[in-house]
Formats: structure tokens, sequence, C-alpha cells
């Protein structure tokens, strides 16, 4: 059953990946860095510091630290323990794929796509009572996770329990939230 799983998981990756041409490559390395995400990311706090304050502002950037930190921990481990090859890497389909970036860490999970989905989800979460077009948020972990089937760094399987361990982070983070939001931060 695993291994069916793991063949449908590489199947997808190669139709994904192959969907790609070399016109786009620099556009979809530029996407894969935060960096280049930093207008955006500077839009949203400052739309949420327009509602919140900057002092709740502040406090959000310290779960949303602490959200990126636990999920990258999160996928670290999994990665030391699994140590599945990512698709550059993987002598099975290498030679049939788009490599457009490479690394020789492992793939499962994506730490990209745990990050960029927890960050969104708990912003969402606070966003959703302010702004009517909050759900737009999740361009940002969609188009930052296709990143990396795009580069050749990532199967869908990793992505999507990335996107699964993410989400369920930033549930459990903004539930701490709401619970010490009474005592902490009232007007949040």
């Amino acid at each position: 059953m695993l291994e069916k799983i793991i063949a449908a998981d590489k199947q997808l990756f190669v139709f994904l990946n192959g969907l790609g041409a070399e016109t786009y490559d620099g556009l979809w390395l530029g996407i894969t860095h935060q960096f280049y995400w930093m207008p955006f990311y500077l839009l949203v706090f400052y739309l949420l510091q327009k509602k919140v304050g900057l002092k709740n502002t502040l406090i959000v950037l310290l779960f949303v630290a602490a959200l990126i930190t636990v999920g990258d921990q999160t996928a670290n481990l999994f990665k030391a323990f699994f140590q599945r090859l990512r698709p550059c890497n993987d002598p099975e389909i290498k030679d049939i794929i788009r490599i457009v970036k490479s690394s020789d860490t492992f793939s499962f999970f994506s730490g990209h796509a745990t990050s960029s989905m927890a960050t969104t989800v708990f912003v969402f979460q606070i966003f959703r009572k302010y702004y009517k077009f909050a759900f737009l948020l999740f361009v940002f972990p969609l188009f930052f996770a296709y990143s990396r089937i795009y580069l050749g760094m990532h199967f869908p399987l990793d992505i999507l329990t990335g996107y699964t361990v993410g989400t369920t982070y930033a549930y459990l983070f903004h539930r701490l939230h709401l619970y010490l939001q009474p005592k902490y931060f009232p007007s949040l």
C-alpha cells in the first residue's frame, strides 16, 4: 500500500514538474525565496497593525516566529527520521524531471509548506474578523509550495503533509492565543 502511494506521488510529481518551462525558471526561483515575499509580509502586517494596533501586531509576530520555529524543527525531525530523497536526488526519476534547484538534504516533509501554511492559517484566523477578502492570503502558500515542486525539490505528498502539519500547528497556536488573549492582550 505504501509503495503504491509513493509511486502515485512520484507520478504526480513528474507531471506537475513537467509543466514547467525554462522561460519561467527565474520567476519560480524568486517565488521560492522568502525575501521576495517581503512586500507581501509588510502589507499583511501593516493591515493587521491598522486593525489591532502595534502592540498586538508585535504579539502576533511573536506567535508567527514561534510557529515557524516549531514547524521548521518538526519538518527537520521528520526529514532525519524518514530520509526520503528529494526528487532532484531520486535515482528513479532524476533523469526524467526538470531540476532547477537541488539540495542534498531530505525531502519529507516540506518545511516551506509547513511554515507558509501555518503562518497563513494563523493570520487568517485574525484577519477574517476585519477583512472580507482575508481568504486571499492563501494565494501565498499555494504559490510558495508549488515552487518547490516546480524546482524539483519536493514531492506533492511532502507539500500536503507540510500543509496538514502547518494547519494543525496554526489552529493549536490560535487556540493558545485565544486562551491567553483576555489576560495578556485583551484588545486583539
